[in-house]
């Protein structure tokens, strides 16, 4: 169809239409190849709801047309009326084939809900349609199916049970790992806090070391100038330029200042 000859809003609407329409093609060809009956199924109701958008977009289209109708040439609304004669046509191609694969499918289910097994022993398989049993068969087979549910209940329970077990254990693990690293933590810290204060008590004794060291020395000093001072005093006593050491002077010093004191 040429769009160009027609208003955009059903230029749009055409091209909804047939991207639907060839959805709904794909969709057919996809459904051809799934031999799940729940699968089908959900493919067939997905198939469906594109149906109905598809049905609603051309009860659009026409609307749409008939608005414009008067203002069209008889040339256009002749290829109007042919595009929407024609979805309809595709339209209808795929409702057919809808309700053959709901037929189809239909008795499918039939037959499975028809059917009852019921094992005597390993191997052994007989098969009823449930419209040939009496109410005992059907009775017997209702409580079979019962105590197989019952018994899949039970070891669910027993599943989701070991499964909380064994979650708790990994959380009182887990916690037991946590409170370890929290005691290590601690520990770090205090070796820390060790280190830190021996570093400082090393420090002020190289500090002490060396204000002793620079006494001593200075005491050595002291004590080599007045041994120097004695041995010079001893060898050279008549030395004026050496002062005498208090308590070392002679004692004729000491009299002859009593003589200078007593002639006065």
């Amino acid at each position: 169809m040429d769009v160009s000859s027609i208003s955009q809003d059903l230029a749009t609407i055409d091209g909804q239409i047939e991207d639907i329409l060839r959805a709904l093609s794909n969709g057919f060809q996809k459904l051809e190849k799934i031999k799940d009956p729940n699968r089908q199924s959900r493919q067939l109701d997905e198939l469906t709801e594109k149906m109905r958008e598809c049905k609603r977009l051309i009860k659009e289209f026409e609307r749409e047309w008939r608005a414009e109708e008067s203002k069209n040439t008889t040339s256009i609304n002749k290829m109007l009326n042919d595009r929407k004669q024609s979805m309809i046509k595709e339209l209808n191609t795929f409702v057919a084939l809808k309700k053959r694969y709901a037929g189809s499918l239909g008795n499918k289910r039939s037959e499975l809900f028809d059917r009852a097994e019921v094992g005597n022993g390993p191997g052994e398989e007989n098969v009823f349609l449930a419209s040939s049993m009496n109410n005992q068969q059907l009775m017997d087979t209702g409580d079979r199916m019962m105590n197989e549910t019952d018994q899949a209940i039970e070891r669910s329970k027993k599943v989701v049970e070991d499964t909380v077990n064994v979650g708790a254990e990994a959380a009182a693990a887990l916690k037991a790992q946590t409170e370890q690293m929290s005691r290590i933590v601690n520990e770090l810290d205090s070796i820390h806090f060790s280190m830190k204060k021996a570093s400082q008590l090393v420090k002020e004794i190289g500090r002490q070391v060396a204000t002793d060291r620079c006494i001593m020395a200075l005491l050595f000093l002291i004590v080599v100038g007045v041994i120097a001072i004695i041995i010079v005093k001893i060898v050279n006593p008549k030395n004026k330029d050496i002062r005498d050491i208090p308590g070392l002077a002679p004692p004729v010093s000491r009299k002859l200042l009593w003589d200078h004191q007593y002639y006065r």
